[in-house]
């Protein structure tokens, strides 16, 4: 049965049943759009679909094996670059190619042209040629046209979109594709879905289970986030604007800009920003903080020289504090 395919994939039912019964009726459509938060089994299911589209609804312990491992010839799997001296480097890649962040990555033109060549060739092995494409919405206007241009032609072959912004794509977009939700688990099956992950060396801040909001691989993500701090950083965040004001020197909020400027890329400090902004909140409720904040986080991502923007931040708000 196609249903035993997705054991393991907690929590999406409805995702489930629908691929489970395009693959016992053979009814499969040229291109879907799998739909929903990040870390919650879009990728595993996307795998494991593939996996039924080829082997049939009973699976192959082999095919699942080469597509986990992502050497089957008949898939091409495409995630956001970063540019890099001429050469595009995945997403997943960037870290340890020491490539700077500062940018978030885009799907481009020639991926998606590469996509259209994938698709024109002949199949290897399978009876058709797959192609799964990660964060779709993080196109320019000219990949967005040319995935158009494909999805409009697909010929035999197979398209699976991940997208955790669906509203970001152009409607045609979403036309054209059968749409497939993924949901944020409730906390009985997140609960669930972690104890089968190895256990963090030292307790979770209770802020990192709120950020990731039903999502299991964000929990995972915001933890690596967290010990990758340096250690005191966040701490002195927190100490910047306590529970109990107490006034702080201009010279403390300065040298906290320059350190977190110094240690952290632009990307890791908009996710310390998330970590912080809710950890006031629970402790304060001012929106003023949030605002204040919240105006940083613009400054960052419109690329106003980080430091200066931290320095005027951390200025503000310990004066806050202070009043």
């Amino acid at each position: 049965m196609a249903e035993e395919l997705f054991t393991g994939l907690i929590g999406q039912g409805q995702a489930t049943a629908l691929l489970s019964a395009a693959l016992e009726r053979q009814r499969l459509a040229p291109a879907y759009l799998f739909c929903g938060p990040d870390g919650v089994g879009r990728s595993i299911a996307a795998r494991r679909f593939l996996e039924g589209v080829i082997a049939g609804p009973s699976g192959s312990p082999s095919v699942r094996r080469r597509l986990e491992d992502g050497n089957h010839p008949d898939l091409l799997w495409v995630e956001p670059t970063y540019s890099d001296k001429g050469q595009l480097v995945p997403a997943s890649q960037a870290l340890a190619a020491g490539i700077s962040r500062k940018a978030p990555p885009q799907l481009r033109l020639e991926q998606v042209r590469a996509v259209s060549q994938f698709l024109g060739r002949r199949p290897v092995e399978a009876g058709r040629c797959l192609v799964v494409i990660e964060a779709v919405e993080a196109m320019a206007e000219g990949a967005a046209n040319a995935l158009l241009k494909t999805l409009e032609e697909p010929g035999n072959g197979l398209l699976i979109l991940l997208s955790a912004a669906p509203d970001r794509l152009l409607s045609t977009i979403r036309s054209r594709c059968q749409a497939i939700p993924f949901a944020r688990l409730a906390p009985e099956p997140l609960q669930r879905v972690l104890a089968a992950q190895p256990s963090a060396s030292q307790p979770d801040p209770p802020e990192l289970l709120e950020l990731a909001a039903g999502s299991p691989g964000a929990v995972l993500e915001h933890r690596q986030q967290w010990h990758a701090l340096p250690e005191g950083l966040a701490q002195r965040c927190a100490a910047l604007i306590g529970s109990t004001p107490l006034p702080v020197s201009p010279l403390a909020a300065l040298s906290l800009a320059r350190d977190l400027c110094d240690a952290l890329e632009v990307e890791q400090q908009l996710w310390l920003l998330d970590w912080w902004q809710l950890h006031l909140w629970r402790q304060r409720c001012d929106p003023r903080q949030q605002q204040r904040l919240q105006t940083l986080r613009r400054q960052l991502r419109a690329y106003v020289q980080p430091r200066l923007a931290w320095e005027v931040a951390l200025l503000d708000l310990s004066g806050a504090a202070g009043a």
